[in-house]
């Protein structure tokens, strides 16, 4: 398979899982769904993949260090974790905050070839939005009834 074809499913990948996170979010009715973490996760693969490119194939520049960009990609993801916080003014969308990280993070792996490492990391943090949600609702609900102490 020659590396455009590549970088071409993992775009396409990266677009799938980014989706497949946003999901529950948008189930769960947050501002923050199934667009927002496909265009996070198809974004940062694409940036990884150029990165990738013109550092082996193009031989533009030949100092590009792929891994840079992927710490850059989640240096600005940050931001919009803390711009979505910001925004409500409360600790409301931390989780969705993560979940855009965790969905860079997906497409840099795509980006970069990582394809089962990133649907791995796909199947883990839907797990983590759904099961984990209630196993916390549950624990608090136990907590609460039993005094709180």
């Amino acid at each position: 398979m020659d590396m455009e074809t590549s970088v071409i499913i993992g775009m396409v990948s990266a677009t799938v899982l980014g989706s497949l996170l946003g999901l529950e979010r948008s189930v769960s009715g947050k501002h923050a769904g199934m667009r927002t973490y496909a265009l996070v996760s198809l974004g940062a693969a694409l940036f990884s993949a150029v990165g990738v490119l013109a550092s082996y194939k193009l031989a533009l520049f030949s100092g590009t260090n792929p891994l840079q960009i992927a710490g850059s990609v989640a240096i600005g993801i940050g931001f919009i974790g803390a711009g979505l916080s910001a925004m409500r003014g409360d600790h409301a969308e931390l989780t969705t905050a993560a979940g855009i990280w965790l969905a860079a993070a997906v497409g840099v792996a795509c980006g970069l070839g990582f394809f089962s490492i990133a649907v791995v990391s796909t199947v883990l943090g839907i797990l983590i939005f759904s099961v984990f949600t209630r196993v916390e609702h549950a624990i608090s609900s136990r907590y609460r009834t039993q005094g709180g102490e």
